[in-house]
């Protein structure tokens, strides 16, 4: 009775705390998708396919613009997210004069998507600011690349295209030079993920996405980062601890692996924070990411 009295007081002690004490609700995604939705100045295509696009946000002034190129999420499933999810971090960006390269790809579910269309995408809409780089005045001798999600895993990979073996279908010559990746709630470890049934994508869409086993003699080898480390670019992991739909671990284990491999790699993890705060302008997340941003480009 008395561990029972102790226990009702403890909650009506709770229930009794000012409203500006307790901590506020996780955002949700209608939180972020109900807001008016700011435009880009201009969207390039890179291939014939809707979805094979980059919507390109300009500061005001002459340039040239310190310039991120940024990769949406949605479990590399276009028909949960496209590019247009990010606008809100990207219309802050530029407000703060950072120019932002938002690709867009063609996720699992679409026609050409999968190994290796939605990583070849990924790399073509990156490697096409090179070309638009004197239209636009973007600054391309130091550029960040940042993801959210299943885009954390896509940022990244770009930063790790130079370690992709020459057998490889993804192969390239002269990527895109990353100077600095950034991994919002990231699942950079693909073999991890399909192997977690607690995380938000699920496991199926990481066949879809890499091919069945057996496909290839190592699915992983060209399209999970942990099997191209080191990648000699420094790394940053910011992940919310109240985060529901990706594993606080994801970010922990690869951080290690990172590491362990000789990379500088860092994990930032944020009190109070879900999945949706990791896009959102207004949130701590956010500012922490924008400042790991800003002292990335200042180098």
């Amino acid at each position: 009775m008395l561990r029972f009295a102790l226990a009702a007081a403890t909650l009506l002690t709770a229930t009794a705390l000012p409203a500006q004490d307790a901590p506020k609700p996780l955002l949700t995604w209608p939180d972020l998708v109900g807001r008016t939705k700011p435009a880009p100045d201009a969207t390039v295509d890179y291939g014939t396919d809707p979805y094979q696009k980059v919507d390109v946000w300009v500061p005001k002034g002459k340039g040239p613009f310190p310039t991120v190129v940024m990769v949406h999420g949605g479990c590399w499933t276009t028909s949960i997210a496209d590019r247009t999810l990010m606008n809100w971090i990207a219309d802050d960006l530029r407000r703060d004069g950072m120019a932002v390269w938002n690709i867009d790809y063609r996720g699992v579910d679409r026609p050409g998507g999968g190994y290796p269309g939605t990583f070849a995408d990924t790399a073509a809409a990156a490697d096409a600011l090179r070309s638009s780089a004197h239209t636009y005045h973007l600054d391309t001798r130091r550029v960040v690349a940042i993801g959210h999600s299943a885009g954390g895993h896509l940022a990244l990979w770009l930063a790790a295209r130079g370690r992709i073996p020459k057998s490889s279908a993804l192969y390239q010559r002269h990527p895109l030079k990353i100077a600095h990746a950034i991994s919002l709630g990231g699942l950079p470890d693909l073999e991890a993920t399909a192997g977690s049934p607690d995380n938000g994508c699920g496991v199926e869409v990481v066949a879809k996405l890499v091919g069945a086993p057996g496909v290839r003699p190592d699915v992983y080898a060209d399209t999970s980062v942990p099997r191209l480390l080191p990648i000699g670019v420094p790394q940053d992991l910011v992940n919310g601890r109240e985060d529901k739909i990706i594993p606080l671990r994801m970010g922990t284990d690869y951080v290690a692996a990172a590491r362990a491999k000789g990379d500088r790699a860092d994990l930032h993890v944020v009190d109070h924070t879900g999945h949706v705060e990791l896009i959102a302008p207004e949130t701590p997340a956010w500012a922490e990411a924008k400042r790991l941003i800003r002292a990335a480009l200042a180098k």
